[in-house]
């Protein structure tokens, strides 16, 4: 069988969506070896040099120049079905609407719903009628957390049982404790085991706003505060912010970091920060338990379904409440070893090899295959 992987999203920002399909998919690839899969991407050079997991017998890169989403689902994609001749295309979020095969769709929140305040109009209206229309018509539906397979039931109208989960992991080689990397830490201005840190698009829904606001309220002498994220939409009242409250000599925001820089700001930090209004997952915490760092992070959505025992919560609407949660973590450092001990217990709750083989048990019962037992390729 032939499946199509739209893989555009590593041409894009740095997200979850991204680091998801690269560190799902390559184990797929590796476990599924009844399959030849095609991967669409605009940069197929690029991804190859970031990663040799894609390096398999039955995996075939097909470079699909970058284009906007309505010439990538209503040409692009059907326009490559057809030439490759697939029996099933997988895409995030959104699938081409006159597909030329069968769909599968990995839909990671659907917060555009439940969250609307967080999102532009415009995309608002786009998303509430196109990926509602992809989970209905596809043929497999995937998220990545409970709370989002739930969302999706309760709000689309589906079967529990249309729903699969592949929970996000975190790669342990990259992510791990110790003090390597110290060195590059400080070339950006941090003392390693030092500062707090916080990773996430700079984007409203993010809450950078509200960190900033309870950071400004810790007494001083206090740990510089390491912002690392790209612009989004709505970024200008975090430069503000940091103007106005007076934070420029203790907080330094980092854009545009590169991949391999990330891991060491995360086990040199002293504890990572992450109060959130709302996520399909929250990826940034199991890096961040990983890491061998403690965790802070928002009671609401999917991340106490992900940070369990090994973290304190937080109310993202108010301010006292962050302050004093950055407190705690501050000056506690029994309380710090215990959420960092806690943290390596529940990483291993969350496998990416786990769900790789969720998913292509889930392509092989589509397709009819009786065996499932995995088979590797070299």
């Amino acid at each position: 069988m032939r499946i199509g992987i739209d893989m555009h999203t590593f041409d894009g920002i740095h997200q979850g969506s991204r680091t998801h399909c690269i560190e799902l998919f390559s184990r797929a690839m590796k476990v599924g070896s009844e399959f030849q899969f095609f991967v669409f991407l605009a940069e197929p050079e690029k991804l190859k040099e970031a990663t040799e997991r894609f390096s398999y017998r039955n995996v075939e890169f097909v470079k699909m120049d970058h284009q906007s989403a309505p010439a990538r689902l209503l040409f692009q994609l059907p326009a490559l079905s057809r030439k490759y001749g697939l029996d099933l295309l997988h895409t995030q979020y959104i699938v081409p609407p006159f597909s030329a095969c069968p769909t599968a769709v990995t839909v990671h929140d659907i917060l555009f719903e439940s969250h609307p305040s967080f999102f532009t109009k415009s995309f608002r209206l786009r998303s509430k009628v196109l990926c509602r229309t992809s989970a209905r018509k596809s043929a497999l539906v995937f998220s990545v957390s409970e709370f989002s397979r739930q969302e999706l039931v309760r709000l689309y109208s589906l079967r529990g049982d249309r729903v699969t989960t592949l929970v996000n992991g975190v790669d342990l080689v990259r992510f791990h404790p110790g003090d390597e990397g110290a060195d590059v830490v400080q070339t950006l201005g941090l003392t390693p085991g030092t500062y707090l840190l916080t990773v996430g698009r700079l984007e409203p829904r993010k809450n950078h706003a509200g960190l900033l606001r309870a950071y400004n309220k810790l007494p001083r002498p206090r740990p510089k505060l390491a912002i690392v994220g790209q612009r989004d939409f709505g970024y200008q009242e975090i430069f503000g912010l940091i103007e106005t409250l007076g934070l420029k000599d203790d907080v330094l925001l980092f854009e545009g970091i590169e991949d391999s820089i990330l891991p060491a700001l995360y086990r040199n930090a002293l504890a990572f920060v992450y109060p959130t209004w709302a996520e399909g997952f929250g990826m940034p915490l199991l890096e961040a338990m990983a890491s061998g760092v403690p965790v802070l992070t928002s009671s609401t959505t999917s991340l106490p379904e992900v940070a369990g025992d090994a973290a304190i919560y937080l109310q993202p609407d108010d301010i006292d409440s962050i302050t004093s949660a950055m407190m705690k973590v501050i000056s506690d450092a029994e309380l710090r070893s215990l959420l960092i001990q806690r943290g390596f217990a529940r990483t291993k709750l969350f496998s990416w090899d786990e769900s790789a083989l969720q998913l292509v048990r889930s392509y092989r019962e589509y397709f009819g295959a009786t065996s499932d037992s995995p088979s590797l390729v070299v």
